[in-house]
Order: C-alpha cells, then structure tokens, then sequence
C-alpha cells in the first residue's frame, strides 16, 4: 500500500461491491492521495466509492479535490448524499464549494443540510471576496475563562473531533468576545486546579473579518501563527484562518502576479483544461496595446531617417542596445513589484531607493558599454563613442522606468504587478530609440550634415 496504483483496483472493488477492502485501502492511503488517484474517475464511480466508506474519510477525500472538480461532483450527485457530504465537509470548505456552484443547484441543497450548518453556510457565504471572512473557517475551538484547566481539557476532546485545529484554543465571555486563547500545551503544563483565565495569553494577535486577506496573509506569516482569530466589529470571534488557508491565497496572488507580468488576463482557470477562446481574449488586450505603443518607436525610427541614412551601420546596435534597456527595466520592476507585495518597501522609500538605483543602473551601464564599445571598435569604430553612450543611458532610462512604474501604480491604487515586462520592454524601446538616435545625431552630426550635402 506504500506506493499504491490504485485506480484499476479501486474500479473492482466498486464492481464487486466491496466496500471493506476500498475501507483498507482508505485506511492507508492519505487523503490528498485518494483525491489525485480518483479525480479522473467518471463522477458515478467517485460517488460509488466514497459511499463505501465512512462519511468523515469521503469528506477528507473530496476536501482535497480541487474546486472544479467539486463542483462537478456536486452538481451531478444526488442532492441528499451531497448534502450529507456538505455537512462533513470543513466549515471554510463547503462555502467555497457554495460559492462556486450554480445558483440553482445551491438552492436545492441548502434545504437539505442541517439547520446548524446551514446558518454556518450562509454566513460564511456572506463575506466579500478576497476579505478574511471569505476564507476563515468557523470550527475552531472555545473556552470560557472561569472553568479549571481539567475541565479545559475535557471540553477540548469533545471539541477535538469536529475541529480544524486544537493547538489554540480561544477564550471568550459570556458575549462570545475574544479575551485571551491558550494553547494546548500551556493546558497540559497547567495545573489542573487552575482556572483558564489564570494561564491564558490576552495579547492577541487577530484580524477583522472585512480586512483583506493579504493582511491576514502577513500577520500569519510575520507572527509565525498556525492559525489566526477573527472577529467582527464587536470583537466577537467569528472565525479563524489557518495556515494552510493562507498558503492557498499566496499561491493565487502569486499566479495572478505572474500572470499580470506576463501581460495576460488568465486570473486562476487551469492553462490545461481553458478553451481557446478563453485563451486568446486573455492575451490579446496587451498585445493590441503594446502593438499600438510600438508604432511610436516606429516613428521614431522614421524621424531619425536621415541620422539612419548617413550611417547605415547604427541599425546594426539598435536591438542590442534598446533590448539591455528592456532587460534592466523589468529585472528592476520585477524587484520592486515583488518587494511592494511582500511589504519590505513602501511608497515613502521611493526616493532612497530612487537614488540607490540610479548609482547600481549606472555601474550596470558603464560596464555594459564596455563590452559593447569593443564590439563597436571591431565592427563600426566610428560610432562606438555613442553606441557606449547610449548603452550608459538606455540601462538607466530602462532602470529608472522599471523602479519608478510599481510606485506610480501603487499610488493610483492599482496593482503593481501591472507594471509587466512586456509594458516596461514597450516603453524602454520607445525611449531607447529616442536617445539611441538624439546621441547618434547629436555625436555625428558633421557627417550626416556632409552626407546630406
């Protein structure tokens, strides 16, 4: 059972109906296992089989499956064994699921699941999205602060069963506010005489529910926390976010962030499984528009015609020199877009970091130039004094852009991350070929005047 293919196997005993060797084989397989080895079942055998085993085992299995495939299940299965299955599920489980399922097919279940969980249900549903309540999960563990730690601890193994985690456990009054939590090692150390209030922590680190996930994200992170407490506006404990909530945000903000970069709208559909015309409504909007910037550079090429004309072999640089500046333009937006996500900079320390890229640009391009200017020694010797030029000045240009841009975007309320490589390499060439040409004009302008004599 240690490195099971289990599909085929699984498959007989759903034929055979043999619902104590699919429980074997659940008794020894993680949970997360079963749900990559089944998901590609045909939804009647994936319901065949989780009702072969126990509900608590099938709800694990079928957490684990992504929200797509949940939704498939849920809305082909029977709406009283899916409603049973909604019951078992974690509590921020099952609203996700909700959330995402047709509106019609949501109607038809709620009914049918307990009333306890149904309040649950409609009210974790209840939180806007990418706030913290859209993710925290409402079963955690709780105690009043006047019982002994003995009862403490009996009240936890009634809880345990039913709860996301019991390493903290909160505290709260008569009122249900949050006053202090303990964690169950400070419950086994304690004394049993002790009452809860007497070892409780009552510096609580916590969040609202309206505040943004990427808060929570922070706090969790920053504090090292396995879970965080949420409360409402009366600091009554609503809910918690564990880590493994929090992991899942990161991964999708950080898919989204790739995805502004690359200058594509795909959000989080599955590259896989997205049709083409999702495909090319995602990525076509920024190529339409970076087609319409690029004609700009084109006109500055048309301006320069002449400067071109009289030395021919200044084209032979130009994708060298204006490419270096696209390249040091998104290397420099990529750092910032990835500090401003993380908070290790903020808008106040644009101009110390202003001055520190100017001086690591600068270093970049007198290097850079170097190397080209040898290259321009051994093909066109006459222009390598503004070929070295340029490379110093495209390097900064490109850098400056690529710094400053996160910023302005940051400061408009926008997403940093929209600053994406193909929008910074589009304006560095804008940039690039005016002063690529304005320093070749500049420089030679005796023998372009010569040439048009």
């Amino acid at each position: 059972m240690r490195n099971p293919i289990l599909v085929p196997e699984l498959l007989e005993f759903i034929q055979a109906g043999n619902p104590a060797k699919v429980q074997e084989v659940v008794d020894h397989v993680h949970p997360a296992d079963m749900a990559i080895f089944i998901a590609a079942l045909e939804d009647a055998d994936v319901w065949r089989l989780l009702a072969m085993m126990s509900i608590q085992h099938a709800a694990a299995i079928f957490s684990h499956f992504d929200l797509e495939r949940q939704v498939e299940l849920a809305s082909d299965a029977n709406r009283a064994e899916m409603a049973r299955m909604l019951e078992a599920l974690p509590h921020d489980d099952r609203a996700d699921l909700i959330n995402q399922l047709d509106p019609q097919v949501a109607d038809q279940l709620l009914p049918l699941v307990a009333r306890a969980e149904r309040e649950d249900i409609r009210n974790l549903t209840s939180y806007e999205e990418g706030t913290a309540g859209a993710i925290m999960s409402s079963d955690y563990a709780a105690l009043r602060p006047d019982i002994t730690v003995s009862q403490a601890l009996d009240q936890v193994r009634i809880q345990a069963p039913s709860r996301e985690t019991v390493y903290y456990i909160y505290v709260v009054d008569a009122d249900h506010r949050l006053i202090g939590f303990v964690s169950l090692k400070d419950l086994i150390l304690a004394s049993p005489v002790q009452q809860v209030r007497e070892v409780m922590h009552t510096e609580i680190i916590q969040a609202r529910a309206g505040d943004a996930q990427e808060h929570v994200a922070q706090l969790i992170e920053k504090y090292d926390l396995l879970a965080l407490p949420i409360t409402n506006a009366e600091d009554r404990l609503v809910g918690i976010v564990t880590m493994d909530d929090v992991l899942d945000v990161q991964e999708a903000e950080a898919t989204a962030a790739f995805h502004k970069i690359g200058g594509t709208t795909l959000a989080d559909e599955n590259l896989k499984e997205a049709g083409l015309a999702l495909l090319y409504r995602a990525r076509l909007p920024w190529l339409l528009v970076l087609v319409f910037m690029n004609v700009l550079a084109g006109a500055g090429i048309a301006y320069y015609e002449n400067t071109i004309m009289a030395m021919a072999s200044l084209v032979f640089f130009l994708p060298l020199l204006i490419d270096s500046g696209g390249n040091a333009g998104s290397q420099a937006a990529t750092l910032m877009v990835r500090a401003l996500a993380v908070g290790d900079v903020r808008m106040r320390d644009w101009f110390s970091l202003l001055r520190k890229e100017v001086l690591v640009s600068l270093f970049l391009g007198l290097t850079m130039a170097a190397g080209v200017m040898l290259v321009a020694q051994l093909h066109s010797p006459e222009i390598a004094i503004p070929v070295a030029l340029t490379m110093v000045s495209v390097v900064l240009f490109g850098s400056l852009v690529g710094m400053s841009l996160p910023f302005l975007l940051t400061r408009f309320k926008l997403d940093p991350a929209t600053a994406s490589a193909p929008l910074i390499t589009s304006l560095v060439d804008i940039g690039g070929v005016l002063i690529y040409f304005g320093i070749a004009t500049w420089w030679l302008k005796d023998a372009i005047h010569a040439a048009g004599s």
